[in-house]
C-alpha cells in the first residue's frame, strides 16, 4: 500500500536536531518505507541526517510518503507527530535574580562544569561501529577507574562510604541503559558524547520532581557519571569559552570571576546560571561587560540543551526556554528597540553633565576590572573612574602579579583617562577570590582574612601594589581606595604603609604625588558607626553597598537560598546610608557610591535625595540612562522622595514606588 500526506512544520525551530530524532524514532516503529519530500528535495524518513539536509524551517510544506501494509497508521503516527510540534516541550520561563540588565535572544551554549561542550554532531554510518567502539571502551575505563576509587575510598572512609561508587558502577553496568546508549547512535547517528549526555539528562530531569529525597539526591550521582564518561570520551577536548565562533547565551551551573571575565563579547551575549547572588562576582563582571544575566534560577542547566533558542531580560529576572513564535517575535522587537535606544541616549547625553535642572552636579564615574574598559566607559559619557577592581590582576594566573604588572596596568589606565580622576581600589583578595594554587580555605571567609587583613598578613602583596600606584599617580589624576576597613586602627596601619612606601620612593629618588587623596570603602557597619571619627583622618567616602548590605542585614550574598532577604531598599540600609552621608557633609569630605545599588537606576533618585555627590556605576552602557535621570528632577524634589522614602517600613513598598518613578522618566526601559 502506497499513501501520501501534506502536513506543514509548526515549531518554532523547524526541524532540527531533536525533532529529526523524535520522528525518526517513530518512523522506525513502522514497517512501511518512509519518504519525505521539500524544497525539491527527498529524504529517507527513517534517517536522522537524510532529515536535516532538508533545512526545514518553521512553515515548510512536506509530503509524507510511506510504501508497505502498516502505511496509513504510520502516516497518521507521524502527522500528528509534526501537528504536535514533536512533542517538544512547551516554552518554560524561569524566574531568577536579574544581575545585569537588558534583553538578548540567542541559541543556548551548555557549558559544563568541568569546561566540556557536549557536541551535537552527526556520524555516518560507517562511522557507527567505531563510536560503539568507543562507547564500550569509555563504559569499561570509566567502571575500572570507579572500582579503583571504591577500595581506596573504603580503605581511608570505610566501606559505607566507598559503596556510594558501587551505585555508579552498578549504574555504568545497566545493560538496558548501555543498549538505550546504543540505539541513540545507530538510530539517530549521534555522536557517543551527545547520545550519554541526552539519555542521562531525561533520567536527571525525572529524579528532580520524585518526591523521595533519597531517590532525587542521586541526581548528583548522574552527574558524576556523565562528567566521567565524557572525559573518557572527550579526554582533553575541551572547548574553551574563548573558542566560540557563534553569538550564542552562557547557560552553565556558575561561572568563576576568571571565566567571566574572559568572555568575548562578540560571541557571548548574555548568560543564564543555576546559582549565584546579585552582588555575587560573577554578577558584577557581567554588569562591567555590559551582557544581560540572570542567575540563581535553580536548574536551568538541566531544562536547556544546546541549539535551544533563549531568552534572557536581566530587567526582570527572567528566562524563557524555546520561546513560542509570539514571544520570540515580542522579545526579539524589545531586544531591538531597547539597542537603539541606549545609542540615541549615548549620542544625545555623552557630552553633558550629570548635574538637576536646579544645579546640583553629581560626579559619575564609572566601575571597571581592567583598564580595556576604560574607553567603552568614557565613550558613555563617564567623568572617571570611581571604582578600579584591581583583585582581577590575581585571578586566573599561577604567578603573583608583580609591582611592574601593577605599574603598566595602572600607566595604561591614566594613559586612557588623561586629567580624569581614578579611584584604585587596594586588593580585595580572600572570601570568594583566591590567587590560583592558594589552598587556604576558611569555614567562614567573608568573615575571614580578606580584603585589607589580607594585605596586613601579606604585606609583601600589598606593598608591590602601593608601590605601582604611587609611581603611576605622577602621571595622573589617582586616588587610592582601602577596602574593608572596620576600625581606625586598621585606618591608619593602611595608611602608615602608604606613608613607609611614599619614604622609600622619595630615597630611590622616584617620583609620586605626595598629596595623594585616599579614602575608604564604608562597608561593614562598624565603620557606618564610627564614620564621623573616619572622616577626619580620610580625604573621602565610597559606600560599598554590596557587602554593607550582607553584613548588616546576616545575608551570604552568594546563596540563591536567602537571596530573597538581600534588599537595597531595606530600611536598615537606608539609614546607615542616611548616617554616612551625614558624617561625610559634617567633615567637608565628598561621599560617593561604588556598588551595586549606585548601578540600579530605580534608586539613582533616591541616592541623589540623600546627598550623595558621586556615583559610580557599571556596565558603562547604563551611564546615559543614569545622566538622564538625574536631568530629569530637581535636587530639592529628589530630597523630598528620599525624605518620604526613609519613612517606609516595606522594602517591597520602597521598590514599587522607586520603579513607578523611574518608569516615568525611562519608559523605554521600565515599560518593556
Amino acid at each position: 500500500m502506497f499513501l501520501k500526506r501534506k502536513v506543514k512544520i509548526v515549531n518554532v525551530n523547524g526541524l532540527h536536531a531533536r525533532p529529526a530524532t523524535r520522528f525518526v524514532e517513530i518512523a522506525n516503529k513502522f514497517d512501511s518505507e518512509i519518504k519525505i519530500f521539500a524544497k525539491g528535495k527527498e529524504a529517507d524518513g527513517k534517517s536522522v541526517i537524510d532529515l536535516l539536509t532538508l533545512a526545514a524551517e518553521k512553515g515548510t510544506e512536506l509530503i509524507i510518503t510511506a510504501h508497505g501494509d502498516d502505511a496509513p497508521e504510520a502516516l497518521d503516527a507521524l502527522r500528528g507527530l509534526i501537528s504536535d510540534k514533536f512533542e517538544e516541550e512547551q516554552m518554560e520561563t524561569i524566574m531568577g535574580l536579574g544581575v545585569s540588565p537588558g534583553v538578548v535572544v540567542r541559541e543556548a551554549f551548555v557549558y559544563e562544569t568541568e569546561g566540556y561542550r557536549i557536541p551535537r554532531h552527526l556520524i555516518t554510518p560507517k562511522e557507527v561501529p567505531h563510536e560503539i567502539k568507543r562507547l564500550e571502551k569509555a563504559l569499561e575505563e570509566a567502571s575500572k577507574e570507579i572500582d579503583a576509587l571504591e577500595r581506596e575510598v573504603s580503605i581511608k572512609l570505610g566501606s559505607e562510604i566507598g559503596a556510594i561508587f558501587g551505585t555508579h558502577r552498578t549504574i555504568l553496568h545497566d545493560e538496558r541503559l548501555k543498549r538505550e546508549f546504543i540505539e541513540r547512535i545507530e538510530k539517530t547517528k549521534f555522536t557517543p558524547e551527545y547520545s550519554i549526555s541526552l539519555s542521562l539528562r531525561v533520567y536527571i530531569r525525572k529524579l528532580r520532581v520524585v518526591e523521595d529525597p533519597f531517590l532525587s539526591e542521586r541526581v548528583s550521582d548522574i552527574f558524576d557519571i556523565e562528567r566521567r564518561l565524557l572525559r573518557k570520551l572527550l579526554g582533553e577536548k575541551k572547548q574553551e569559552l574563548k573558542a566560540l565562533t557563534d553569538e550564542v547565551v552562557l547557560v552553565a551551573h556558575d561561572l568563576s570571576p576568571s571565566e567571566t571575565v574572559s568572555l568575548d563579547t562578540t560571541k557571548v551575549k548574555g548568560f543564564a546560571t543555576d546559582v549565584g547572588g546579585r552582588t555575587s562576582h560573577s554578577a558584577i563582571v557581567a554588569k562591567a561587560l555590559g551582557i544581560p544575566a540572570v542567575v540563581g534560577l535553580g536548574n536551568v542547566t538541566t531544562d536547556v540543551f544546546g541549539g535551544d533558542y533563549v531568552i534572557i531580560d536581566g530587567n526582570h529576572g527572567i528566562v524563557i526556554v524555546r520561546p513560542d513564535e509570539k514571544t520570540l517575535r515580542e522579545y526579539r522587537t524589545r531586544e531591538k528597540k531597547i539597542r537603539v535606544f541606549e545609542v540615541k541616549l549615548s549620542a544625545e547625553l555623552k557630552d553633558v553633565p550629570a548635574e538637576t535642572p536646579d544645579g546640583r552636579l553629581i560626579s559619575l564615574l564609572g566601575n571597571i576590572e581592567s583598564p580595556k574598559e576604560i574607553s567603552t566607559t568614557l565613550e558613555h559619557g563617564a567623568g572617571g573612574i570611581g571604582l578600579y577592581r584591581t583583585e582581577f590582576l590575581y585571578l586566573g594566573t599561577d604567578a603573583l602579579p608583580t609591582e611592574a604588572d601593577h605599574f603598566n596596568a595602572y600607566s595604561e589606565a591614566v594613559r586612557e583617562l588623561g586629567d580624569k580622576p581614578i579611584i584604585i581600589r587596594t586588593v580585595d583578595l580572600g572570601a570568594d577570590k583566591f590567587i590560583s594554587g592558594d589552598g587556604h580555605r576558611e569555614r567562614n571567609p567573608f568573615l575571614g582574612c580578606r580584603s585589607i587583613r589580607y594585605c596586613f598578613e601579606h604585606p609583601d602583596i600589598f606593598t608591590a601594589q602601593i608601590r605601582a600606584i604611587l609611581r603611576a599617580s605622577a602621571n595622573g589624576n589617582i586616588k587610592i581606595l582601602f577596602p574593608l576597613i572596620s576600625s581606625l586602627q586598621e585606618l591608619r596601619q593602611a595608611k602608615h604603609m602608604v606613608r613607609k612606601v611614599m619614604d622609600e620612593l622619595s630615597h630611590e629618588g622616584i617620583p609620586f604625588d605626595d598629596k595623594i587623596q585616599m579614602g575608604v570603602m564604608i562597608e561593614v557597619p562598624s565603620a557606618v558607626i564610627i564614620a564621623d571619627a573616619l572622616a577626619k583622618e580620610v580625604n573621602f567616602f565610597s559606600i560599598g553597598t554590596n557587602d554593607l548590605i550582607q553584613y548588616s542585614l546576616a545575608v551570604d550574598r552568594d546563596n540563591e537560598r536567602v537571596a530573597y532577604l538581600y534588599s537595597q531598599a531595606h530600611p536598615a540600609i537606608l539609614r546607615l546610608l542616611k548616617m554616612t552621608i551625614k558624617a561625610a557633609e559634617e567633615n567637608n569630605i565628598p561621599v560617593g557610591i561604588c556598588g551595586e545599588m549606585g548601578s540600579d537606576l530605580e534608586f539613582t533618585i533616591l541616592l541623589v535625595g540623600l546627598g550623595l555627590s558621586e556615583l559610580s556605576v557599571a556596565p558603562a552602557m547604563i551611564i546615559p540612562e543614569v545622566k538622564k535621570v538625574i536631568r530629569s528632577i530637581t535636587y530639592e524634589d529628589a530630597k523630598k522622595i528620599a525624605e518620604n522614602i526613609c519613612s517606609f517600613d516595606d522594602p517591597d513598598k520602597t521598590t514599587k514606588h522607586l520603579r513607578g518613578i523611574a518608569t516615568e522618566i525611562l519608559p523605554e526601559i521600565f515599560c518593556n
